[in-house]
């Protein structure tokens, strides 16, 4: 087993293993250069005179930052580790403060609502409604993987409009499903084998196709209601037909295209389950009615559905909805206490995004987001303004790396953005509409890049450089689908 394999991230079989194990995979000379180039990186950054613009703190700020990043991606320890020894540079060196900064990640409602999805899969699993919900998608859809993967596709769209929080549709609705999915077919995160027959490309299918719905609504993800907050400030309007008709026909576009993809450049093993379907129905037959657990399960799982489309309405917020399921389950001894704390996918992703949050925050207080938007903004000068969309709408895409959610990066640049676009001659709604779409599209980058993005990696499914090359390919296809057929569509409906 190689080392990244043994490493695997916070979900995977090794993620939590005890001074025993950590004993028999010692620290080898692969891992020792990769933490040599993320140190030489990020010491070079953070001894560069700062800038015109950007001060001393902020350089410091963005060297320790770009070390870590660079860490998360090379693996030279296991994701929270690299995370955890990040947070502590910066606070050695005064580019985070303890007291305020560094751990705020870790009250974030979004991660909490990350640890619940955790949770409310544990409630599907144990009372077996998961399983049972997974054999009636395989008796429907199960001649297929692909067909499985198109089929959970068309729930998180007819999902997403009525769903504010793309965490809570993956992390609260689907995920339990793929998981219980992946366990019929004998699919885990143990090992390679298990985890590549079909649960790692339904996980990563998932995913990327979270980040597309969520770019399809203005309330599809949190970060949607804040992109049309910030442009009516701007004096461009922004409204939910308009972004559901602009959003509908390059999302669709991409829906039918990235399972296709993933699953030419990232297949299961198991394609073709003829038999699945005959196996699934059987099964169901042998289950019979809905036990009490279950029943309340599905009528927890519900309700908590119905919070979370009327969230905006009467005013509760995601994280509320999920822990009010999760309490539910614990008063009922679906879940117990026991088992939320042998969760260590729950736990290390708490660590490992809560830390990456409290970490990028500084980068927009100490003003290098604005300083890398002025740069950009000296660059597109003069240009054609759909070349100037282009290329603003790639650097808005790229820039991602440097975030830990996409609500963090729509606070910090998409006004910034919008206004270089504006000012470069780009149309105003088209700019707003375009970068707003994208702040969707970028959520499945990286593992680091969303709250859904988090979830899939935590669960252990996809390796880190799975997850990042899938992501790129994906991501890129579906910028260019929006920013090809998307502009061409808005032409056709009038937008510019």
């Amino acid at each position: 087993m190689s080392d990244k394999e043994t490493q695997r991230e916070p979900g995977g079989s090794q993620a939590g293993g005890g001074v025993a194990e950590a004993g028999s995979h010692p620290f080898n000379t692969g891992q020792l250069i990769k933490s040599v180039i993320c140190v030489v990186v990020g010491l070079a950054i953070f001894l560069i005179p700062p800038p015109t613009g950007l001060t001393s703190q902020g350089m410091h700020m963005l060297g320790v930052f770009v070390g870590t990043i660079l860490g998360l991606i090379l693996q030279p320890l296991p994701t929270s580790a690299v995370a955890i020894i990040g947070m502590t540079v910066g606070m050695l060196t005064d580019a985070l403060d303890p007291k305020k900064v560094a751990f705020s990640g870790l009250g974030s409602s979004s991660i909490w609502l990350i640890v619940a999805a955790f949770f409310i899969a544990q409630g599907f699993v144990s009372t077996g409604l998961g399983r049972r919900i997974a054999l009636v998608f395989l008796s429907r859809l199960g001649k297929s993987s692909l067909g499985i993967a198109y089929g959970l596709s068309a729930a998180d769209l007819v999902l997403a409009p009525a769903t504010p929080s793309n965490t809570a549709r993956l992390g609260g609705i689907l995920f339990p499903i793929i998981t219980s999915i992946s366990d019929v077919q004998e699919s885990t995160p143990k090992s390679d084998e298990s985890r590549r027959r079909i649960g790692a490309y339904l996980a990563v299918t998932a995913n990327n196709v979270n980040a597309i719905t969520s770019a399809m609504f203005i309330t599809a993800m949190a970060a949607g209601p804040v992109v049309s907050q910030l442009a009516q400030k701007m004096h461009i309007d922004i409204s939910w037909g308009s972004w559901a008709l602009a959003g509908i026909v390059p999302g669709l576009i991409c829906l039918i295209l990235i399972p296709a993809l993933i699953y030419r450049i990232f297949p299961p093993t198991i394609k073709h389950v003829p038999q699945a379907q005959t196996d699934a129905r059987n099964e169901l037959r042998n289950l019979g009615p809905l036990s009490m657990h279950e029943w309340i399960m599905a009528v927890t799982f519900v309700v908590m559905l119905v919070l979370w489309a009327a969230g905006s309405i009467i005013k509760i917020d995601a994280t509320t909805v999920a822990f009010m399921g999760v309490a539910v389950l614990l008063c009922t001894k679906i879940i117990t206490w026991q088992d939320m704390v042998a969760n260590k996918s729950a736990w290390s992703t708490l660590i490992f995004f809560g830390v990456l949050v409290g970490m990028a925050e500084p980068l927009n207080t100490l003003g290098v987001t604005t300083w890398a938007g002025r740069i950009i903004a000296n660059l597109v000068k003069g240009m054609p303004w759909v070349l100037v969309l282009v290329i603003l709408t790639f650097f808005y895409f790229f820039i991602h790396y440097m975030f830990a959610s996409e609500l963090a990066q729509v606070a910090a640049i998409y006004t910034l953005f919008v206004s270089v676009a504006v000012a470069a001659g780009v149309p105003a709604v088209p700019a707003a509409l375009m970068l707003g779409c994208a702040s969707g599209l970028i959520g499945a980058m990286t593992h680091y890049a969303s709250g859904p993005a988090a979830l899939i990696y935590g669960a252990g499914y996809v390796k880190t450089s799975e997850f990042l090359r899938i992501g790129l390919i994906c991501g890129l296809v579906t910028v260019v689908v929006f920013l090809t057929v998307g502009l061409g569509w808005w032409r056709v409906i009038g937008i510019w």
